[in-house]
């Protein structure tokens, strides 16, 4: 293997969203005469969206009568401010600079809309910008369905034997498998607390963003 490309999921593996999330979530809750909820009870849930966002908060299904409107309250705060409290988990800009340093490039392949995607990375200045930064927009399948990091090869402009992927959900390490790329489960996202990052079956397991690069280093 030639090793072009590292590729990451977004939230709970590149930046950590969840105390921007968790505050919307909240000042909705305040807005309906609900309590509002720890952030270590909100960050288990935030890789599923905002429909288990709501089943947290509210106790409501996917198809339930109010919860479209809720869910349309939920993203409208959320869309006000998304970055004023997240942040690159640490070690995430060092190693980026050191895949800048080893001219491997790096890209982004997330189940995130580009609606809130795209202000969240014109937030972020990185040593280099991402080759490709794929949304549920651009494709027709969401992950684990192996599209999002084929069109992200496509564009970075390698094959997908020649990229890793990043992420910290069982889907993000079965869309890596099905393009056929090693991929990297990481401990220190968003993960529920009756599951673990060592179950996926990840070809590599890491509890932090400093421990990705050795990996990346063996396949240079």
């Amino acid at each position: 293997m030639a090793l072009r490309a590292v590729f990451f999921d977004l939230d709970g593996t590149l930046l950590d969203t969840a105390p921007d999330l968790a505050k919307a979530l909240n000042h909705l809750l305040r807005a309906k005469g609900k309590d509002p909820l720890p952030l270590n009870i909100i960050r288990r849930v935030v890789s599923d969206g905002a429909y288990a966002l709501l089943q947290l908060g509210f106790g409501v299904e996917k198809n339930d009568a109010e919860t479209e409107e809720l869910r349309s309250e939920l993203l409208q705060f959320y869309l006000q401010d998304l970055s004023s409290e997240t942040h690159p988990f640490p070690g995430i800009n060092q190693l980026i600079e050191t895949l800048h340093q080893h001219n491997i490039d790096w890209g982004i392949a997330t189940n995130k809309p580009w609606t809130y995607t795209e202000p969240l990375m014109q937030r972020y200045e990185f040593a280099r910008a991402p080759s490709c930064v794929i949304c549920p927009d651009h494709v027709q399948h969401r992950k684990p369905h192996p599209e999002a990091l084929q069109l992200a090869c496509s564009q970075t402009g390698c094959d997908t034997q020649e990229a890793i992927y990043v992420g910290d959900h069982l889907r993000d390490i079965q869309c890596g498998q099905r393009a056929g790329m090693p991929t990297i489960a990481v401990g220190y996202g968003y993960i529920s607390s009756d599951d673990s990052h060592l179950n996926w079956n990840a070809d590599y397991v890491v509890d932090s963003a400093e421990e990705i690069w050795p990996i990346v280093r063996s396949y240079i």
